[in-house]
């Protein structure tokens, strides 16, 4: 099956520079490429791709406003591209939707890797490096403006497994380390993680993470 995939990037240069490695894959086809965010989103709307590059900074609509825009009407899953390697965008980023974040100077196969993970249904950053992230901002309290606290009520629709399961994602943890912590077949962890996704309607596990602090199910530090 072929990856369809937008790249948006102000710079032509990058842009078409992500393109050309991308389109030298067997596996992946890149469908379009857009010089700002609003050009992006229109892409997407137009050709349905599975994966789309946004660069953060653009004009006319910036990438975390393209991300947005894009992950509330469709399913295509975006991977956020920088030059600046601050956490305060990526904390945005994966309140925006994102379910990935590079920097432009990654390497050909990480890029190429970046595109194949996310197109599965992944998240690429590891849930312990995003475990990192939201364990310091929820911390110092600092939620970027707009993005409110979520209500523990919203875990109500779990079941108790579910809760724990959740639990452990929160915590950074593999299917395979929860599988092992709740003596279960990581086939049946695959499941209980599709059912917390599903009834809290989250796109990946990063969003799990997200979730699980901001419902105080876990608490900074814990």
């Amino acid at each position: 099956m072929t990856i369809r995939v937008v790249v948006a990037d102000d710079q032509e240069l990058v842009r078409s520079g992500f393109a050309m490695i991308l389109d030298a894959q067997e596996d992946i086809e890149v469908v379009a490429e857009a010089g700002d965010g609003d050009a992006a989103v229109e892409a997407v709307d137009r050709l349905a791709p599975d994966v789309v590059l946004l660069d953060i900074r653009m004009p006319v609509l910036d990438g975390i406003e393209a991300c947005r825009a894009i992950s509330a009407r469709s399913a295509c899953r975006a991977v956020m591209l920088t030059t600046f390697d601050a956490d305060e965008y990526v904390y945005e980023a994966l309140h925006a939707g994102a379910s990935g974040f590079l920097l432009k100077d990654v390497r050909r196969d990480d890029l190429v890797h970046a595109v194949r993970v996310v197109a599965a249904g992944d998240s690429l950053l590891a849930p312990s490096v995003a475990r990192r992230l939201i364990e310091e901002y929820t911390a110092a309290t600092a939620r970027p403006a707009g993005v409110p606290a979520l209500s523990a009520e919203r875990l109500e629709v779990l079941t108790a497994r579910e809760r724990e399961t959740l639990l452990h994602l929160g915590r950074g943890r593999s299917n395979a380390e929860i599988a092992a912590e709740l003596t279960v077949s990581e086939h049946t962890v695959k499941s209980h993680v599709g059912n917390v996704l599903a009834k809290l309607g989250l796109r990946d596990r990063i969003q799990a993470v997200i979730c699980a602090y901001e419902t105080g199910l876990i608490s900074a530090g814990s």
